[in-house]
């Protein structure tokens, strides 16, 4: 199969709200779609698989009357399945959840898919890529975290970029062109063209947008860093 070059590849740039100001959420919303955001990252946690408790259901619908953007919810919780089609009636377009929180991942795929929305599936840093090998064809999305979910602002794990060199190689030689590598966690203008560099199509950014204000200018120094290093 031929292998795409980077910049071929269309970049995505989805901020993550949990950074957000979440007295001003809908206003900050506004802005980064403003700014050319692609989608909003929503980082739903339970407090069990991750340690740390976070937004639901209620907070996907206000953006969803707030905004026009392509929301990616990103669910840190066990047993996902009991929740989805709650979060894709809410109006989330894209849902991804870990492979480690999820006893039947093809059944669980199936369901995303089944509700007219894209699935994707999370590993954690310690994850091996080989989990995802026998639904990866079943798949829109693999986002690999780069670190360990739970809270934002935290530093990037260097050994993540291997990572996503490995997954990079295997989407290519499979053909899986359309599949989106997202990474999640510690992204900045400093590290983000050595991420993209290494393969990733999406990129989430939390702290990166929101604790760097003004929003606009912030999204602006990413969206230069990504078109440098292409």
């Amino acid at each position: 199969m031929p292998i795409i070059a980077a910049n071929q590849r269309s970049i995505r740039l989805t901020p993550s709200i949990l950074a957000a100001d979440f007295m001003r959420l809908g206003e900050q919303a506004r802005e980064v779609a403003e700014a050319g955001a692609d989608g909003l990252h929503i980082d739903v946690m339970d407090g069990l698989f991750v340690p740390n408790i976070s937004i639901g259901i209620p907070i996907v619908a206000a953006l969803r009357r707030s905004i026009d953007l392509p929301l990616d919810c990103h669910l840190m919780i066990v047993d996902p399945e009991r929740y989805i089609d709650a979060f894709v009636a809410a109006g989330a377009t894209h849902i991804t959840i870990h492979v480690e929180a999820c006893r039947h991942l093809h059944r669980t795929i199936q369901q995303i898919h089944d509700l007219g929305v894209t699935a994707g599936v999370a590993l954690n840093p310690a994850t091996s890529l080989t989990t995802i090998e026998e639904i990866l064809p079943d798949l829109d999305l693999v986002l690999i975290m780069s670190v360990n979910p739970g809270f934002s602002g935290q530093t990037y794990i260097p050994g993540s970029t291997a990572k996503i060199v490995r997954l990079r190689r295997m989407l290519d030689e499979h053909g899986l062109h359309h599949i989106d590598l997202q990474v999640d966690g510690g992204i900045s203008v400093a590290n983000v063209a050595d991420v993209i560099g290494a393969g990733a199509t999406s990129i989430v950014a939390g702290a990166g947008v929101f604790n760097a204000l003004p929003i606009a200018e912030t999204m602006q120094a990413l969206r230069q860093a990504i078109q440098h290093r292409r």
